[in-house]
């Protein structure tokens, strides 16, 4: 596998930062190496948040922020859209949080629709969990489209992460968002 970088792009309160440590531990758990870390502005819950996971087969040996990022996952779509596309590149993958479709998101964003992922994941939190809090199903979705870990292993970190009932209500989201995607997957 090659090194992946990650760009989470939420709102505080959304738990983009939890979301990137979870798929880290993941990756750890399955023998890879990982990082995750945030980067906070004005610290306020509804402030825009971005978090980073770096996942490789070797140590990962910088600490900056992901300025290239290889995915971009988006929590909340009423974001601006230049702080999500800001340094994409032409191979960068999009996963939205959204009902809209991957060709309507596409075209918004200007790229290939072929590079755009969409997924109801505030439908599923509220399912599953009761409040809009989409990061464990962003996590479910993003690991159903590029296979970055397997499934059993995020399961995993969200038991270490959450306990209980909680736990287990986001183990339903995670599966839910995974099999909301799993139709369309990209290679790795």
């Amino acid at each position: 596998m090659v090194r992946y970088e990650i760009r989470w792009h939420g709102r505080g309160g959304q738990g983009a930062v939890t979301a990137s440590m979870i798929l880290a531990m993941a990756a750890v758990y399955q023998g890879k190496y990982a990082q995750a870390f945030p980067e906070f502005g004005a610290e306020r819950r509804g402030a825009p948040v971005k978090a980073y996971t770096r996942i490789d087969d070797k140590p990962i040996l910088t600490r900056a922020p992901i300025l290239r990022p290889d995915i971009v996952v988006v929590l909340d779509p009423s974001l601006p859209k230049n702080l999500y596309l800001a340094g994409a590149k032409e191979t960068t993958i999009f996963l939205v949080n959204t009902k809209r479709s991957r060709e309507e998101v596409a075209r918004d964003l200007g790229v290939d629709p072929s590079r755009v992922y969409t997924v109801d994941a505030t439908r599923i939190a509220l399912e599953t969990l009761k409040v809009p809090i989409v990061n464990t199903a962003m996590v479910g979705a993003l690991v159903g489209v590029v296979p970055l870990v397997d499934l059993d292993y995020v399961i995993r970190a969200i038991r270490e992460t959450f306990g209980g009932r909680l736990a287990e209500a986001n183990i339903l989201a995670v599966r839910k968002a995974y099999e909301a995607v799993r139709a369309r997957p990209v290679e790795v």
